[in-house]
């Protein structure tokens, strides 16, 4: 699980403890050197106006928080019984009844991959310094040449603040945290996003290896017919136009000089980088996936290969915290590649340059905006490497490329840098008053016991399992397989508080439902005694009349 299980023991240490405040501090720090640098107009965009630059940097941040939030929380649900939160979570519900339709889940992540690159590369826009020598607050140079010529302020604050935050709530409290308008929007814009055909060029990719798998794919909805072949497949010709396109434009600007790229810098190095970076990115992409899909084979399975035994008796050795670190430092070293990547693919011209491939001047903006390159990374340095693995785990893993790789990102987790997300996550957390799942639906023990689906279970349904050809990593958690420790002790705690506040809620709200029945019934039996004295008095009445009559 994406919590606080990578704590070793019941109670946080000094060390723990140290790595939160130094972190936090770091984190703070950035923020004021990021928004220092927006507000003295020393950006692309704030060039234009500090204000949008600024307000756009922030949404752009909260949105990559939901668009990382709510994959945890969407690739979690489907094998729980929708029924179980339908009345607490109708939200949650309308999603989960669109993402369990058919083959949407597949599309909803294709899509929701170039949206987390496209947030990322507009942050760029917003909060790369243009002059890294402008100083900032009066601090000396070397604070330049550490956080903004290097890109780490704003590096910090997306992994911390939009992704990994997001992750560690999504992952305990995937109910909460999609049950709000927002992340139905989210969902239906990655959607959107895929149904534009835009990275169609990526599905004859998916349909390659899965076929070289020995696992043809299996889709969930009906044959197309001719009509949705032919508009499917002109979808799939106008993608690799675009992206052969968009390779043109970006190679063109890099072997000129013409990108965001650090002065001084060849332009061969450039391209060198621009490849080893996506490379790096697209490993770490396949890892996850291949991480997941290995948890479920047997030991000896997972022996055959030297380099894969090693790296999997690392991944899965103690109490399992590896895995939860791994995937903290993935995201901190994937996250840092994204801003090198848009840093190196940014469009630049120079005073005096003509348009890249003399188009117009409304074109040559779009150029410069960055998207090309985050389409490029989407696809190339993602989306592919992810079929791969999933194709193929035992022999991505079966590289000393990914032990290497899988270590880095230990010692990055280790270093505590980003463990000021765990502050993020409990400030947010507090603030719009998440629950964990258990509060809703009970444990996965109780609802394997009731024979119902497991959100923390790889086995329990198809669906949830990693299959050739399929962007499926599962919910940042342990598999069931895992015999280790899957709960601390101060996880445990915040779950008994999180059920202790909802038993309060529920006392006090039968409590409330109590006082208006007794005023109902109160008002009922003032009513009966209104009734029963108008109907004496009637009485009384009529004896009257007939006594009166009969002395008559």
């Amino acid at each position: 699980m994406l919590g606080e299980s990578n704590a070793s023991s019941s109670k946080k240490g000094a060390f723990m403890w140290f790595k939160e405040i130094y972190s936090t501090c770091l984190l703070i720090f950035c923020s004021i050197i990021v928004l220092t640098v927006i507000f003295e107009e020393n950006t692309t965009l704030s060039q234009f106006s500090s204000w949008a630059a600024f307000f756009v940097f922030w949404i752009a941040l909260y949105w990559l928080s939901m668009v990382e939030g709510g994959q945890a929380s969407l690739v979690g649900l489907p094998p729980v019984d929708m029924e179980l939160y339908h009345e607490s979570h109708p939200t949650t519900h309308k999603i989960m009844k669109v993402i369990k339709r058919g083959d949407s889940i597949d599309r909803y992540l294709m899509g929701r991959q170039f949206m987390v690159l496209a947030l990322v590369f507009v942050e760029n826009l917003c909060a790369h310094a243009k002059d890294p020598t402008m100083p900032i607050l009066g601090m000396p140079l070397v604070i330049n040449t550490i956080f903004l010529n290097t890109g780490l302020a704003v590096f910090f604050m997306t992994a911390m603040i939009g992704k990994i935050s997001a992750q560690v709530n999504a992952s305990r409290c995937m109910l909460d945290y999609v049950n709000n308008y927002f992340a139905y929007f989210t969902m239906q814009v990655a959607r959107l996003i895929e149904v534009s055909g835009l990275l169609h060029c990526c599905y004859p990719v998916q349909m390659f290896f899965a076929w070289a798998a020995g696992q043809p794919l299996v889709s969930k909805e009906a044959p197309r017919t001719i009509v949705q072949n032919i508009f499917f497949w002109g979808r799939v010709l106008l993608s690799s136009a675009i992206l052969f396109f968009a390779f043109a434009v970006t190679i063109s600007a890099l072997l000129n000089g013409q990108t965001t790229m650090w002065e001084g810098v060849p332009a061969w190095v450039t391209l060198v980088l621009f490849f080893l970076f996506m490379a790096v990115v697209g490993m770490l992409e396949g890892m996850q996936i291949a991480f997941f899909a290995v948890a479920r084979m047997a030991e000896e399975e997972r022996s055959k290969s030297s380099w894969a035994k090693k790296t999997c008796n690392l991944l899965f050795e103690g109490d399992g915290r590896n895995l939860a670190g791994f995937m903290i430092g993935r995201q901190m070293c994937v996250t840092l590649c994204f801003f090198i990547i848009a840093r190196v693919t940014t469009v630049k011209l120079h005073d005096g340059d003509e348009n890249i491939f003399g188009v117009s001047d409304f074109t040559q903006t779009f150029f410069e905006t960055g998207l090309l390159g985050a389409l490029i990374t989407t696809i190339c340095a993602s989306i592919a490497w992810q079929l791969i693995a999933s194709a193929f785990p035992m022999a991505f893993l079966s590289t000393p490329v990914t032990y290497i790789l899988l270590r880095f990102c230990l010692g990055l987790e280790w270093t505590g840098l980003c463990q000021g997300s765990w502050v993020v996550a409990r400030i947010h957390r507090k603030i719009v008053k998440f629950k964990r799942d258990e509060v809703y639906i009970g444990t996965a023990e109780e609802r394997k016991a009731k024979s119902q689906a497991n959100p923390m279970s790889f086995d329990q349904d198809e669906s949830a399992r990693v299959v050739a050809g399929h962007l499926f990593p599962g919910p940042a958690c342990l598999p069931l397989t895992f015999t280790g420790v899957r709960r601390t002790i101060s996880e445990i705690e915040d779950l008994e508080n999180d059920l202790k506040t909802q038993q309060n809620d529920i006392e006090n709200r039968l409590i409330h439902l109590e006082e208006q029945k007794q005023k109902v019934l109160a008002k009922s039996a003032g009513a009966l005694d209104g009734i029963e004295e108008k109907q004496s008095g009637d009485i009384e009445n009529i004896k009257d009349t007939d006594s009166g009559e009969n002395s008559d």
